[in-house]
């Protein structure tokens, strides 16, 4: 990073920013996938894994304990897109933010 030119790291900031993903579709937390048994004499689910799969989206409060949500199976390809648009929105925010302090540092004009 700081063998690049001004001009490039501003480039470089420009093509960062248009990789964000829409930010009405972020979702923070991490999918978690479960098998339950049900507990009646003769299911198959005693002999197997359990009923499922069933996913639950948890999330921990910056204050608190984490909370679990259901999540219908339909929605999971949708609840996947959303929590990867929150890690790639993380990481180009990062990388946003070092090419700030290099330009700070360079005492220009961010």
């Amino acid at each position: 990073m700081k063998k690049l030119s001004t001009s490039a790291l501003r480039q470089r900031r420009k093509a960062l920013l248009r990789q964000l993903p829409p930010l009405q579709e972020i979702l923070r937390g991490s999918l978690i996938e479960r098998y339950k048994r049900c507990g009646k004499p003769g299911c198959k689910c005693a002999d197997q894994p359990g009923h499922g799969p069933k996913y639950y989206l948890s999330v921990t409060p910056a204050k608190g304990r984490p909370e679990m949500d259901y999540v219908p199976l339909a929605n999971h390809d949708l609840v996947v897109r959303y929590l990867e648009n929150f890690r790639s929105l993380r990481e180009l925010l990062e990388q946003i933010c070092e090419i700030n302090r290099e330009i700070l540092r360079r005492r220009e004009e961010l």
